[in-house]
């Protein structure tokens, strides 16, 4: 088993609620499932009895004016605390309010309900631009999720800042932020100049602090996501078709969990690979 240094951790986040901006966090826990906290919430629209998600911008992209927090600090030995949602308008409430689900209904236009815990076989809609590259053009499909959980695909992401850089070299007007990509971790290689190194990593095992051991199992296809306005970033869809004409769509790896532990910002990163 070959090992090397490829970089550290930049920063960590999570995102208590699904499409929701999230929280950048300087540790986070890695559980069995993922990291602890992340997409521990989603909202379930009761006409099409599928997941919301900012996906199907037609629909779902004021979530993404939507703040998410925990009201106290997560920890895997106890139940995880309430979240609390701040909405475009300044005005804040708990998942524990008996009008939450009746609030964000009337803000959305849409009948909701706040789930903490996902349905057996969940789904949600998902709307291709006309990007060429993408693998459908201007349609929108059926997502199926991994049963119980509210991931689109895998339990953590990553990106590196050499692969921001590299984009934002590619398409100078573009905002290139890490907000647009949702990541859990951000992470810095040794090399600036290598143009998306992660995709190098697929196959590996990243080694991140003490305990932590995480499966490099798929490079990330993009989406609509990365091109809605969020964060005071403006809409652009040239993110994506700079993604999908300079690396086939594709910005970051997917990752499972091998091993448990911590992760902080400013640990190192090894990749594990075979010889």
């Amino acid at each position: 088993m070959a090992r090397m240094m490829v970089g550290s951790v930049a920063s960590l986040w999570r995102y208590p609620v699904k499409s929701m901006l999230g929280e950048q966090q300087k540790a986070l826990e890695i559980t069995p499932k993922g990291v602890l906290g992340d997409r521990a919430y989603a909202l379930w629209d009761v006409e099409s009895e599928r997941i919301a998600s900012a996906k199907n911008p037609k629909k779902w992209a004021k979530l993404l004016d939507f703040q998410a927090t925990f009201v106290a600090p997560v920890d895997a030995r106890q139940p995880l605390p309430s979240v609390k949602v701040s909405l475009p308008d300044g005005i804040t409430i708990t998942s524990e309010a008996p009008d939450v689900n009746t609030v964000l209904s009337t803000v959305l236009e849409r009948q909701v309900k706040l789930l903490s815990a996902a349905p057996e076989a969940p789904s949600l809609d998902q709307y291709w631009p006309d990007v060429e590259g993408t693998l459908h053009r201007d349609t929108t499909t059926q997502l199926m999720m991994p049963s119980g959980t509210f991931f689109d695909s895998c339990p953590i992401h990553a990106i590196t800042t050499s692969t921001l850089a590299r984009l934002k070299q590619l398409y100078p007007d573009g905002a290139f932020e890490p907000c647009r990509f949702r990541p859990n971790l951000l992470i810095e290689p040794i090399s600036q100049k290598a143009q998306f190194v992660e995709d190098a990593w697929v196959g590996g095992v990243l080694a991140i602090g003490e305990t932590v051991r995480l499966q490099v199992d798929t490079a990330c296809p993009r989406c609509v996501v990365t091109t809605l306005a969020q964060s005071g970033l403006p809409e652009d869809l040239n993110i994506l078709k700079t993604t999908a004409k300079h690396n086939q769509v594709i910005a970051g790896i997917r990752l499972s969990v091998l091993r448990s532990g911590m992760v902080c910002q400013g640990d190192t990163v090894w990749l594990e690979q075979a010889a």
